[in-house]
């Protein structure tokens, strides 16, 4: 029942990017109602709790505006995009194990393995590009990738390794991934093309992780160890996997910027449209096409009836994002972000403890991000874009390696039966040196462009 409710509401979304009219919009709001309530029964822990807070928050709004009823039908639509994404993910997850990309990087973990600073930069690498397409997936994958190397350690060693190590490369694949919700988003709205920030966004990764692995050269100094029964590997199978996953990952990217520029829809809604034809045709490639759509289906089902979650928080707080906004009760902060914007530096660091607390008392990033959105909409046409993109991604998604409330957090937590607020503790001193390592770069850009 839920994979055809949410399936027929991520349909009717994306006809509505093609044609208008109000009755597809009334049609929207009545399955979003629909999925909304049908979520609710299903929705658990924090999702549940924000939800309702979002969504009772949202009438009260709606309310205040003294609009008529009807009208709650017609704001609902300010998270499909998201949800979109989340309902097509599982299409590209799937063609990561059908060409078994996976197991031929997990193959990397075990290669000649001596120490744990060697340990440590091979998982690192391993994560990052699992991170790209199988995304939240890859935290337990490699969770249980390295128990056996980690065994022999203390058990605050190997919490400390798995939550440094996974959350941080997982966190940094993600800054410029073309896939990733926060990163496509914010080109969105500040109406940046990817490939004028892919270039620097993959430098301040590769930089934040060389500097993260000469501080794991110190942490692990002199820890050796030999991983027994390691299995031999055939180097050019693996090298030639990883290649043609590089290969699909630009292939990918170069086609979803010629239809975000051919369409004109926004970047997000571009890869929504590409992953399942992408993922189709690739398989074509590589032979099996039967075979994946056996594997495929039942993993998509299943994950779609697990987005109970994220339909009823996100509905929840896209009503509510959108009621707030014609409330305009937020209205007395956009004076401080324009007054900010004057002086570039500031207006940055603004940004950056804006996510920083926000990650902190519960806020979703995505969620931070949209209601940030709209305070700065007045300053948008007048402050360099470029910059402000790098602000906003970095910013954003350095919550992924230490907010409680975040997903990554919780389901590493939930794997090392752990306390969330224990590992974020770990890893926000390193979250903060990133965003002030990409407001630093944002702000010397400023001065080239």
């Amino acid at each position: 029942m839920r994979v055809y409710i949410y399936t027929a509401l991520i349909v009717l979304y994306v006809i509505s990017n093609f044609t208008s009219g109000m009755i597809l919009h009334f049609s929207i709001g009545i399955m979003a109602t629909i999925a909304l309530i049908l979520s609710f029964f299903y929705a658990k822990g924090l999702y549940l709790v924000s939800g309702i807070i979002f969504f009772m928050s949202g009438i009260l709004l709606l309310i205040y505006n003294n609009a008529p009823w009807y009208t709650f039908l017609l704001h609902f639509e300010q998270m499909l995009g998201l949800l979109s994404l989340f309902l097509v993910l599982p299409f590209i997850n799937s063609l990561i194990r059908f060409g078994r990309y996976d197991k031929n990087l997990n193959l990397l973990l075990q290669d000649q393995v001596t120490s744990l600073t060697k340990l440590y930069r091979r998982s690192y690498v391993v994560c990052h590009f699992l991170g790209l397409f199988l995304n939240i997936a890859t935290l337990p994958l490699l969770t249980n990738s390295l128990k056996g190397a980690l065994q022999q350690f203390p058990d605050k060693t190997q919490n400390k390794f798995y939550t440094q190590n996974l959350l941080r490369a997982y966190a940094l694949c993600l800054t410029w991934s073309p896939m990733e919700v926060m990163v496509s988003t914010t080109i969105d709205i500040t109406r940046v093309h990817y490939y004028k920030i892919f270039p620097i966004l993959i430098s301040l990764a590769i930089l934040t992780i060389c500097f993260d692995w000469i501080l794991s050269a110190f942490k692990y100094k002199n820890t050796h160890f030999l991983i027994e029964n390691q299995q031999k590997i055939n180097s050019k199978k693996v090298y030639k996997k990883i290649l043609q996953l590089l290969c699909m990952l630009l292939i990918f990217t170069l086609a979803a910027s010629g239809l975000q520029h051919f369409l004109n829809k926004g970047f997000l809604f571009s890869v929504v449209l590409l992953i399942i034809p992408f993922s189709i045709i690739w398989t074509l490639f590589i032979g099996g096409v039967k075979r994946y759509f056996i594997i495929t289906i039942p993993h998509w089902k299943k994950r779609t009836e697990g987005l109970s979650n994220y339909f009823f928080m996100f509905l929840s707080a896209g009503f509510f994002v959108e009621m707030l906004s014609l409330s305009g009760l937020l209205s007395f902060l956009k004076p401080v972000f324009s007054l900010a914007s004057e002086k570039a530096l500031l207006f940055y660091l603004i940004i950056g403890a804006y996510f920083l607390v926000t990650s902190l008392i519960g806020f979703h990033p995505l969620i931070s991000l949209t209601f940030l959105a709209e305070l700065l909409q007045p300053i948008l046409p007048i402050v360099d874009p470029i910059p402000l993109a790098i602000v906003l991604i970095s910013c954003s998604l350095s919550t992924v390696m230490y907010s409680p409330y975040n997903l990554s957090v919780s389901i590493l937590a939930s794997q090392l039966t752990m306390n969330p607020f224990q590992l974020g503790r770990w890893n926000i001193g390193f979250a903060i040196f990133y965003m002030l390592l990409s407001i630093c770069t944002a702000h010397i850009l400023g001065y080239f462009l």
